[in-house]
């Protein structure tokens, strides 16, 4: 296979990517535009299964578009989201001859070298790249990420095709203003085609959790990394699936951990994982949790950190007063009494599971026909308010929350989910967060997004 057939890295495959994403995007949105105007009694689950698989084989930066979308409240059809939760990529990994030469590419001719051992058939493949497990001469063993070729045109080309989408979709609904998630979607997409920054926040996240000890990261070799080829330690553990038929002491002490993988970060120091995946993480022996891919990972000022603790106190006591205020420091504007009252649903929702203090599995709360009818309530409201430009910083930790929420429902796990977000905010101090979050990003060459 070419690397032009499979990401464009000439012009004439530039074009074939083009076309692909255009072919794929453009049957879509017709027949959803046929669905929608012309009366055509399409099935809006067989077009979105069809819809998924097909953006599985087309691989690339459009998965990530598709995954990120599916999270935003009333971005996409209710049908269209709980299929695109699971999207995954289908494609093919790239063959030997191909990796060699991307391997070359990225350390030189005699790349073999740098390693004892280096097994070229993929160990795994994703949207962006392939993963390649190696052993180094000083015997650890390694895991090797190596980033397809030409990933920036296919950003291009896949931004292009979401643009149209975007377009289309907002003569769908009017909810929704996507001018803000779109920016969004592509500053952390051209992020994440550089494994040198990941390599950063792979370090960073050691530095944040080295006293987690069910958590484990990582450690980077840089040494053998490149802005897209990224060698890491190699970490052993089960995908999360085979832990979901276990006892459910076992399937609580994984929720557990993960909760405070994603939050401890994010309420000490800012800094949230916005891409909960099933694939970004595996189960140790033992139950403890291997944090795998950083890619996307933003830093919010205390401020922003400060307003998502002011909305659950606000969901909590029915204070409107507080989540108005809560809402203007995420940057929501125009906020009149009809779109603070449609934001309220969707954080309801989000928040439910954290007000009672019992044990209870998330999905007595948050199943998938209650998540419809919360999306759907949310954009008939929005859509009589006259729509909503959705803030940058929200559309991550919107994307972190739910992908999160998703991964706790496949587990089940019975847990009080009240007592442990009263945990990790209980130390909570804007002042002390500012104080760690400049030294942690000055040690790690990291900075704050600036939007």
């Amino acid at each position: 296979m070419s690397a032009s057939a499979v990401t464009g890295s000439s012009l004439p495959g530039r074009l074939v990517r083009y076309a692909r994403v255009a072919t794929v995007l453009g049957r879509f949105m017709a027949r959803l535009a046929g669905e929608r105007y012309l009366g055509a009694d399409d099935d809006g689950a067989a077009l979105a299964r069809e819809l998924k698989e097909a953006l599985g084989r087309l691989r690339g930066p459009l998965v990530k578009v598709a995954q990120l979308l599916a999270t935003v409240p009333g971005a996409l059809p209710a049908d269209y989201v709980a299929e695109l939760m699971t999207l995954q990529s289908e494609a093919p990994p790239m063959g030997p001859t191909f990796v060699r030469r991307r391997m070359a590419g990225e350390l030189g001719p005699d790349w073999r070298r740098r390693f004892r051992e280096f097994d070229l058939k993929a160990a795994a493949a994703a949207s962006l790249g392939q993963v390649h497990r190696a052993l180094g001469h000083d015997g650890r063993p390694l895991a090797c990420k190596l980033q397809y070729p030409d990933m920036d045109t296919a950003v291009d080309a896949d931004l292009r095709g979401l643009d149209l989408a975007l377009r289309v979709l907002q003569q769908y609904q009017r909810a929704l203003l996507t001018g803000s998630v779109r920016a969004e979607l592509e500053a952390r997409l051209r992020e994440e085609l550089d494994y040198l920054l990941e390599a950063r926040h792979m370090a960073l996240y050691r530095d944040i959790l080295q006293n987690e000890p069910r958590i484990a990261v990582p450690e980077p070799v840089l040494e053998l990394s490149t802005r897209r080829l990224l060698t890491m330690t190699w970490l052993e553990g089960e995908p999360i699936q085979s832990r979901i038929d276990r006892a459910g002491s076992e399937r609580a002490e994984l929720a557990i951990t993960m909760f405070r993988a994603w939050y401890v970060p994010f309420f000490e120091y800012g800094v949230l994982h916005g891409d909960p995946h099933l694939g970004n993480y595996t189960v140790r022996e033992g139950g403890g949790l291997n944090l795998l891919d950083f890619g996307c990972i933003r830093v919010f000022p205390p401020a922003l950190v400060a307003a998502v603790i002011d909305l659950y106190q606000a969901v909590r006591t029915g204070d409107q007063a507080l989540a108005a205020q809560a809402y203007r420091t995420w940057g929501f504007k125009n906020l009149t009494s009809e779109v603070i009252e449609a934001l309220n649903v969707w954080a309801q929702f989000v928040y439910e599971p954290l007000l009672e203090d019992k044990r209870q599995t998330l999905g007595e709360l948050t199943g998938d026909v209650h998540g419809r009818e919360t999306a759907e309530r949310v954009i008939a409201e929005l859509h009589r308010a006259g729509g909503v430009d959705v803030p940058r910083a929200f559309v991550i930790m919107d994307r972190a929350a739910i992908g999160l929420g998703a991964v706790f429902l496949r587990l089940q796990a019975e847990v009080n989910w009240h007592r442990l977000f009263e945990e990790v905010i209980a130390r909570f101090d804007p002042a002390a967060l500012e104080r760690r979050q400049a030294a942690l990003l000055e040690r790690h060459g990291v900075a704050l997004p600036n939007d």
